[in-house]
């Protein structure tokens, strides 16, 4: 029968994290770092992996031809990136050359740069199933130029074809209504000049 402190062990909830430091560290700054993560209550810190001298290091674009120590924690109470740029900054790390993301995210994104190199050159790989005649034929409408595309055999000026019920009268417009050559201020008379007193 199992206790209630394996069943309460079962049921904890753990934050999983990866921490990355890009560059050389100084002297005893891991253990120091390692130590001042304790305040999270870590059920678990792994020990640092360090990869060879990359030219563009994964979450540092300012940094270039660096290699980046990693390690992965687990803490019973969550931790936030600026707490842990905190951390290796008091220990007088430049906080820009320290990175945490979750682990699972990180473990995505290894395995979809893994899987770039399974993709197909869609270029020169000739694996595909031949053209039907539709496509043949839209093929060929695509390389038409001018009068020979379809849209241009079926405009309105060359249309052979007829509207049902038959073809309407045009619409009448204004530019239809008979203009005239006379002013509407032609017949209007003016009143006499009113008296200004005014003597030649």
């Amino acid at each position: 029968m199992k206790t209630f402190k394996h069943y309460l062990a079962e049921s904890e909830k753990t934050f999983d994290y990866r921490i990355k430091l890009v560059g050389d560290l100084p002297a005893g700054f891991i253990k120091e770092f390692k130590s001042r993560l304790k305040k999270f209550d870590p059920a678990g810190i792994g020990d640092e992996k360090k990869t060879p001298v990359m030219s563009q290091p994964l979450d540092f674009p300012d940094h270039t031809n660096e290699s980046v120590t990693m390690m992965d924690v687990s803490f019973r109470y969550p931790a936030t990136p600026p707490q842990i740029k905190q951390i290796a900054e008091l220990l007088g790390l430049n906080p820009d050359r320290i990175a945490m993301v979750q682990q699972t995210y990180d473990n995505s994104i290894d395995k979809e740069l893994l899987g770039i190199n399974d993709n197909k050159d869609l270029l020169t790989d000739t694996n595909l199933p031949a053209p039907d005649a539709e496509q043949k034929e839209l093929s060929k409408e695509y390389a038409a130029t001018g009068k020979d595309k379809s849209i241009v055999k079926n405009s309105a000026e060359d249309a052979t074809w007829t509207v049902a019920g038959g073809t309407t009268p045009p619409a009448e417009t204004t530019d239809d209504i008979p203009m005239g050559t006379k002013s509407p201020m032609t017949d209007v008379k003016r009143p006499p000049k009113p008296a200004t007193g005014f003597k030649k």
